[in-house]
């Protein structure tokens, strides 16, 4: 793991780095925010995915987390949105598709299965690379995202209920089967099976009989300009309320689909999560 660069941070460290992924087949980028803690106490974990054209550093920068982090002891992970520099012919130049754009899903088309295998990398190569690089304790872990960052969280929970204790989305795309963000990216990276794009598909997730053990928090600016076309929170909703799963969508009046919409609501969704992983 080569560290790119860390900082002091609310007494805690704010940190850079890379390492060779073999998930996907490259270097992947990712930032840790570890929290000032007791000398042999480990701190629970806390996965931050975040939306189209974001970075590892997007959330670390913007959204003003690691404030309320310190003082609840979380430790924050924000991967990278996709590999980069892959030379993929439609990788580049759409801010919808490709490097910026991974959705958090193993591509099974070429040549993008080559080395986006942004699940595989997120659910099981990161965590054993912090658990042996820093203070985490995996087995205490949530998952949190924006957009397409809140997509891939509420997926990677409910496909992977094992692994999280929590899980929170910011104004997530929650069937991206129907909407043209999903309709772009799902076919080039699955194939043209509406079937296979089910399994990728919060919404498809819950109605087919996926659960998670604990309320799932959304936060949704009503002043979102993707908010109809894109993101359909309503859908999802009343998926979780015909199956029985325990869902919380909280509409925020005026609020839009920025960070300063995340900066808002991000200590709640620290306090979600730290009180599930307490």
């Amino acid at each position: 793991m080569e560290v790119v660069s860390e900082q002091r941070c609310f007494d805690g460290t704010q940190g850079f780095y890379r390492h060779a992924s073999k998930a996907c087949d490259g270097p992947m980028n990712f930032a840790v925010y570890s929290p000032p803690t007791v000398a042999g106490r480990k701190a629970p974990v806390v996965v931050y995915l975040a939306g189209l054209t974001a970075t590892h550093e997007t959330f670390p920068i913007k959204a003003g987390a690691q404030r309320v982090a310190a003082e609840l002891g979380l430790m924050l992970v924000a991967p990278d949105t996709s590999p980069r520099d892959t030379g993929f012919e439609g990788a580049t130049g759409d801010w919808e598709f490709g490097e910026g754009a991974g959705f958090y899903l193993d591509a099974t088309q070429s040549p993008w299965s080559s080395c986006f295998r942004m699940e595989t990398w997120i659910v099981e190569e990161l965590p054993v690379l912090i658990a042996a690089n820093f203070a985490a304790e995996p087995g205490r872990c949530g998952i949190m995202g924006h957009s397409m960052g809140g997509h891939g969280a509420l997926t990677l929970a409910l496909r992977h209920p094992d692994r999280y204790r929590s899980v929170s989305a910011f104004a997530p795309i929650v069937a991206p089967s129907q909407v043209p963000w999903g309709l772009k990216a799902f076919p080039r990276y699955l194939g043209d099976d509406c079937e296979a794009w089910k399994a990728h598909d919060a919404f498809e997730l819950v109605r087919s009989g996926r659960r998670f053990d604990a309320t799932i928090l959304i936060d949704q600016g009503d002043a979102d300009p993707f908010l109809c076309g894109q993101l359909r929170p309503e859908l999802f909703v009343e998926a979780c309320r015909t199956a029985g799963q325990p869902v919380e969508l909280r509409m925020q009046p005026g609020y839009d689909h920025s960070y300063w919409f995340v900066q808002t609501f991000i200590e709640d969704h620290l306090r979600h999560h730290a009180q599930a992983l307490a």
